[in-house]
């Protein structure tokens, strides 16, 4: 059994069949595959497909199975994570781009790839305080944090991951020479549908407050008015 898709416009055509060719393609880890969920999962780097172009990141897994009502044996985890890319980005949400993805059972052992363009210029939001913004950019990267997270659980989509270094900035100027922000989602494995906007938004705003630790409380005060604000509407 195979499931293959190949989704970046900018990227080479590669056929169904071509799984080996993303599989075999190996690269420095950046996270060490781990043992869990009765397999392994990890990330490696490749570089680009095109000079100059974004590099690549590949998650590899073997085994690394989620069972539900709908998949009591197993289905793999790269598989949901796959559905949540391609929901979100059709909300308008900004995820890195899907090169490849797919799915294959060899030899009774499942094994599965998602291949992503790195998001060039954008940093956690961690990592983007740290740069000590000033206050005006702050309440810009907060509104669209909490737009970005009320399109989220509008659609009744909860990430299950909220914490801020699954939540990526990229902040400078355009050809006007006037500021732009841009906000983005990383980390979408643990992604799943709700019955409810508001089961979906709970989870999440709880985790975002519980990881949120130094960083300003001010701004997590504001985010989370907007995001309830914009769930309202």
């Amino acid at each position: 059994m195979k499931v293959s898709c190949t989704l970046s416009s900018s990227a080479p055509f590669f056929a169904q069949g071509d799984f080996d060719h993303w599989w075999t393609r190996q690269g420095e880890w950046v996270e060490e595959a781990n043992q869990r969920r009765g397999g392994s999962s990890g990330v490696q780097i490749l570089p680009a497909l095109v000079e100059g172009g974004p590099l690549l990141y590949s998650k590899r897994q073997t085994g690394h199975l989620y069972r539900s009502l709908r998949h009591p044996r197993g289905r793999p985890t790269i598989l949901r994570e796959l559905d949540a890319y391609q929901a979100l980005a059709g909300l308008g949400i900004r995820v890195p781009v899907l090169v490849f993805a797919g799915a294959r059972h060899q030899q009774g052992e499942w094994q599965a790839l998602l291949v992503t363009e790195a998001l060039t210029g954008f940093v956690s939001l961690d990592q983007w305080y740290a740069t000590h913004p000033d206050a005006l950019l702050r309440s810009r990267v907060i509104a669209q944090t909490a737009s970005m997270l009320a399109s989220l659980h509008r659609a009744r989509w909860q990430h299950g991951c909220c914490y801020p270094k699954h939540i990526f900035v990229r902040t400078g100027t355009d050809t006007r020479n006037e500021e732009v922000v841009e906000v983005a989602l990383l980390d979408l494995e643990k992604c799943r549908r709700r019955w409810r906007p508001a089961s979906a938004a709970a989870r999440d705003m709880d985790q975002l407050s519980r990881r949120w630790q130094t960083l300003p409380a001010a701004d997590l005060q504001s985010l989370k008015a907007q995001h309830q604000a914009l769930l309202a509407d």
